[in-house]
């Protein structure tokens, strides 16, 4: 590992961040923070903490000495100034005459002595750094060293690798017991560079922060050297299928699985991050993968994220998908019961009795494929496999030089029903899309582009489909910048199989699709040439039937249900003079819809269409309505007219209409007509 650290971005930051008072010492903490954050081997989404301690003037214009450390909730990553909270420092040192301190008792009095009240709880090892004398002081979670203390022989290998340059810190769970067990280890040998914390971590520090920054990567290179002597490889396992099935294959079959039955067509569903490289083929097709993968977490820190041990599937072979199932499916309720036996056996242990958490898994392991983050949103999925390919990574080097041991389960439990750990997860009320994926096909304008945006708004992970690449990635932008942007020709039937099987791969599945593309073909129907109308047929009706075919093969697959929603016209069911090219196949996919509702109502499957006209922006913009009235030699005023509530109709009312049919898990068949009031089209 090399040092990232420049002096010219160092002075960058001291004078990016002066003119908001910001001093010099918190200006390179916030540096070298960024640069430790910025290394996955050293830290993971908001695992980790860095101080410094320094003096600031107060309210009173006096100079006060404080402890700046990470905030909850922030990443080192791209942490600033505000994520660093200033802490008095001399209260805190107090504390270290107690014999014992709670832990809501710690929390309010580090808040109490913020100088900030808004500010975030100071990290839940600010008594570590504070209790420690150095100015700028670094803990990371480093992959190397633990892959070292993680060893059977953990204490001894890492004696060996670092001497007397380090202090060995026992493990003993985050808090006060911890920042008190340190700085007497500290005390022992004050010529220590730092500390490693077996089973957790390691600290580093220094009298200034680049000093500290390069003490840490100093310790990790030596734990990496160590780890390339005498290492030994993954045996495979024998028997692994080779002609193994496909990853979209397996994802809507695995997040079905995984789905909760909540009656009456809700399902509380999972958002599934692939993840496969060499190094994590070599590891799920391993012999032994059922004992090293199924010990624990490498540091309790990640236990919140993944539980302590990941759900070991079948490998799935090509055309053997329903026996897979089988045997997943078993997998997944035994890890069920495992979970269960883990809570009840601990919390009986418990002084204080805690409630059990959901059980369902966070990493799944696939032999033969790879890896599955799962969590409640991409982005909690992403964090759980972003994770569990450090682990793989950590485990690999630890059984490359001897094997991997974790902790206790008890040990484990504490951690993860900590209520300050949990605090971390920052939990709230979900928004009604929330774990469900949403395709919009036609997305990158208009109708589309308001309705990706509408169910991205409501929590739903949305893919934007469109012809037009750059108006996709635009769309997928206003969607919060979440949005998966693929280009899509919905007239190509393949085109549009690659671009729901990318869905199923980015996200794991499929719960709503809205088929909204089409286009508006003009010609009077006795003279108009075949191939305007057959053109109209192939993107107003076959490219519906193809979107909705690849919808029901992907939901079917999860068997959780789903929603089918289709764009149909005013024109399906009120046609307009010289509009037949257009009017004719919606039509057809207005009957469309009521088959699909017909077929597939048994399979949880609701069809539904939104019947839209006169949208001032969409499939109908000012412009396109202008043009029609003066063709029919009607005003704007006039074209109007037929509107019975007189109010203009946007791109969001019929979005909004789209989300509404989404969410109404006992309306199918239905025909919802959003165009302020057309007696001639409307529908019961």
């Amino acid at each position: 590992m090399k040092s990232l650290w420049s002096d010219a971005d160092a002075d960058a930051y001291v004078a990016k961040y002066a003119p908001q008072g910001v001093n010099r010492d918190l200006a390179l903490r916030v540096y070298t923070t960024r640069l430790l954050g910025g290394d996955p081997r050293l830290v993971l989404h908001g695992g980790g903490n860095t101080s410094c301690k320094t003096d600031v003037t107060d309210l009173l214009g006096e100079s006060v000495e404080v402890l700046c450390v990470k905030g909850s909730g922030w990443d080192m990553g791209d942490i600033e100034p505000a994520g660093l909270p200033a802490v008095r420092l001399a209260p805190l040192l107090k504390l270290r005459r107690l014999d014992r301190l709670a832990d809501e008792d710690m929390v309010d009095f580090q808040r109490g002595n913020l100088l900030t009240s808004s500010s975030p709880n100071p990290s839940v090892e600010t008594l570590l750094h504070a209790f420690l004398p150095h100015r700028f002081i670094d803990h990371t979670h480093s992959t190397a060293v633990l892959s070292l203390t993680d060893l059977p022989d953990g204490d001894a290998i890492c004696r060996e690798v670092f001497g007397t340059k380090m202090g060995y810190v026992p493990y003993i769970m985050p808090g006060f017991d911890l920042a008190k067990k340190a700085a007497e280890v500290y005390e022992q040998d004050p010529g220590v560079e730092g500390l490693i914390l077996l089973k957790h971590g390691i600290f580093t520090f220094g009298a200034t922060a680049r000093e500290a920054y390069e003490r840490m990567i100093a310790m990790v290179t030596l734990a990496e050297q160590r780890l390339e002597k005498g290492r030994k490889p993954l045996v495979a396992a024998a028997g692994l299928p080779r002609n193994p099935a496909t990853l979209a294959e397996v994802a809507p079959v695995l997040r079905g699985l995984l789905a909760l039955d909540r009656g009456d067509g809700a399902y509380q569903r999972w958002v599934m991050d692939f993840r496969a490289s060499p190094a994590i083929r070599a590891y799920v097709d391993g012999a032994e993968l059922a004992r090293y993968s199924q010990q624990g977490v490498v540091t309790p820190d990640h236990t919140i994220r993944t539980k302590n041990w990941p759900v070991l599937l079948p490998a799935p072979e090509a055309g053997k998908l329903e026996d897979w199932a089988k045997g997943a499916e078993a997998a997944i309720a035994a890890f069920e019961s495992r979970y269960h036996a883990y809570f009840a056996r601990n919390n009986a242990r418990a002084t204080i009795k805690k409630t059990e958490l959901d059980p369902m898994p966070r990493v799944a392991l696939v032999p033969g494929l790879g890896l599955f983050g799962i969590g409640a949103s991409a982005k909690d999925a992403a964090i759980a496999a972003d994770i569990a390919v450090n682990t793989v990574a950590c485990i690999t080097d630890a059984e490359a030089i001897g094997h991997f041991q974790a902790l206790p389960e008890n040990d484990l439990f504490e951690l993860e029903y900590w209520s300050l750990e949990q605090a971390k997860l920052g939990k709230g009320a979900e928004k009604p899309f929330a774990r469900q994926v949403v395709v919009v096909t036609g997305g990158g304008s208009g109708i589309g582009a308001a309705t990706a945006k509408a169910f991205a708004k409501d929590g739903a992970e949305v893919a934007v489909l469109d012809r037009d690449p750059e108006a996709a990635t635009a769309a997928a932008k206003a969607c919060g910048g979440k949005a998966l942007a693929l280009s899509c020709d919905v007239t190509d039937p393949q085109a549009v199989r690659a671009a729901f099987d990318a869905v199923v791969e980015r996200f794991g599945g499929i719960d709503v699709v809205v088929s909204n593309a089409g286009a508006a073909w003009q010609g009077t129907v006795g003279t108009v040439d075949d191939a305007v109308l057959r053109r109209s047929f192939e993107l107003n009706f076959f490219a519906h039937q193809s979107v909705a075919q690849n919808a029901v093969r992907v939901m079917t697959a999860q068997g959780s249900g789903g929603a089918l929603l289709f764009n149909t016209s005013k024109q399906a069911v009120n046609p307009g003079k010289n509009f037949g090219p257009y009017g004719l196949p919606k039509a057809a996919s207005l009957f469309l819809m009521k088959q699909y509702a017909l077929d597939h109502g048994k399979d949880g499957i609701r069809s539904n269409a939104v019947n839209a006209d006169r949208i001032r922006s969409g499939l109908l913009t000012t412009e396109m309505i202008a043009s029609r009235s003066k063709a029919r030699g009607l005003t704007e005023k006039d074209y109007m007219a037929g509107n019975l509530l007189g109010r203009e109709v946007t791109a969001e009312d019929v979005a909004d209409a789209f989300v509404w049919l989404a969410r109404s898990s006992k309306v199918t068949a239905c025909t919802v007509t959003v165009d302020g009031g057309n007696i001639e089209a409307s529908l019961r």
